[in-house]
């Protein structure tokens, strides 16, 4: 079974900014009820697009500086990042057909 990567802020920029693959981060917390229900839903995209996007978890309340960076003001917040910049944006949690459709657009981009 394929996760996604627990990173830091001090991973960030190689993993996530450097990446030459589409990345997804997790913006959460342990305590989130809503991002612990994210979770399997993340999990099973990852699975599902293994090979095509890397899929990471950033604690919010571990790594702040990247969380206020982009301004992560509620959580779970996703966002997607391509070539270095984020391309997509969701926040709360979604079902996985929406986070499907927003990661095939940025795929297709």
């Amino acid at each position: 079974m394929v996760e996604p990567i627990a990173i830091n802020d001090t991973q960030f920029e190689e993993t996530v900014l450097k990446s030459d693959k589409p990345v997804l981060v997790d913006f959460w917390a342990p305590w989130c009820r809503p991002c612990l229900m994210m979770a399997p839903v993340i999990d099973a995209l990852a699975e599902e697009y293994q090979g095509k996007v890397n899929f990471t978890k950033l604690d919010v309340d571990q790594n702040p500086k990247t969380a206020s960076r982009y301004q992560v003001m509620s959580i779970p917040t996703i966002l997607i990042f391509k070539k270095g910049e984020p391309v997509g944006h969701m926040v709360g949690y979604k079902p996985k057909e929406e986070m499907k459709k927003e990661l095939d657009n940025v795929l297709e981009k």
